[in-house]
């Protein structure tokens, strides 16, 4: 390659350079689907103001469109409620999120800058997305701080797994979280003696060890003693601010507890949304869901 060459290449990459840097700093403020082309793609940018982002999102099952042009964005540190009736797409949307079904059309950005639809469900996981399904899954036969230990945030290869030993960081966060959890008490005790709601906080504390950006909550409160839906009420208004968090519950005690903005999704789209009090008079929302 000539010198002549390698000073064209040079100006070419500078102003290549430059564009990207004019583009990020002119997008910041606007939308979350703007100012995606940074030179680090995989690293997570909510300078827009957005941590998730879903544009005209479909999906359909056998001819049922399950996803109907969804479209909704969440803030960094929000606590987003999601209501509507039984097959109104609310667990098919979190699938879509956590990658465990594709799109057929639409957009789905963790971020500013993350597209959520090249990645699996363990990479997506690995970004700082963490699910919660509604039936508890914890090591029954493990203590609480054993499961806890084992969702902790390290390398799980192998070798690095056979070398780990717990250091003074990792056990002021296990002393952290189950102290967020209400369980502090319950540290060596087997998980499979918990009660239900204990088991709920359990996993979602493992959760937590993964130190995710996102936390999705499906039906969290559901089978819980009204005493154990209060702790838990606490608990996601204490994270609110540290993650960002979307709950679908059915419990409205429980949403009015926690909830800043509430979306209603019916047919696979947002129908209504606002806060509690707002949706509730829509009369659009009481005719599908909430019933006079």
């Amino acid at each position: 390659m000539t010198p002549d060459l390698m000073h064209a290449g040079a100006q070419r990459l500078a102003r290549h350079e430059e564009n990207l840097a004019n583009r990020a700093q002119e997008g910041t403020g606007g939308s979350a689907s703007y100012g995606r082309l940074i030179q680090h793609p995989d690293q997570l940018d909510v300078s827009h103001g957005r941590i998730l982002y879903l544009e005209d999102v479909s999906v359909s099952f056998d001819g049922f469109k399950a996803i109907n042009n969804l479209s909704l964005d969440i803030a960094p540190g929000e606590l987003r409620c999601i209501i509507g009736p039984n097959g109104a797409g609310k667990t098919t949307m979190m699938d879509i999120i956590t990658g465990k079904t594709r799109p057929d059309s639409g957009t789905v950005f963790f971020g500013s800058t993350i597209d959520l639809l090249r990645y699996n469900e363990p990479q997506i996981a690995q970004l700082g997305i963490g699910r919660k399904f509604q039936k508890p899954t914890v090591f029954e036969q493990l203590t609480v701080v054993e499961n806890l230990e084992l969702a902790l945030k390290t390398d799980k290869r192998f070798q690095a797994s056979m070398r780990f030993r717990l250091n003074a960081e990792h056990t002021d966060r296990l002393l952290e979280v189950m102290s967020a959890i209400h369980l502090q008490s319950h540290a060596r005790q087997l998980a499979g003696v918990l009660s239900h709601g204990q088991k709920q906080w359990l996993e979602i504390g493992m959760l937590l060890m993964q130190e995710p950006k996102l936390l999705l909550l499906d039906e969290p409160v559901a089978g819980m003693t009204d005493h154990e839906t209060e702790r838990t009420a606490e608990l996601f208004l204490s994270l609110k601010g540290k993650h960002s968090l979307m709950v679908v519950e059915h419990d409205m005690s429980f949403i009015r507890a926690i909830s800043d903005i509430v979306t209603v999704l019916c047919d696979g789209a947002v129908l209504a949304q606002g806060s509690l009090d707002e949706v509730q008079a829509d009369e659009r929302v009481i005719e599908v869901y909430l019933g006079r």
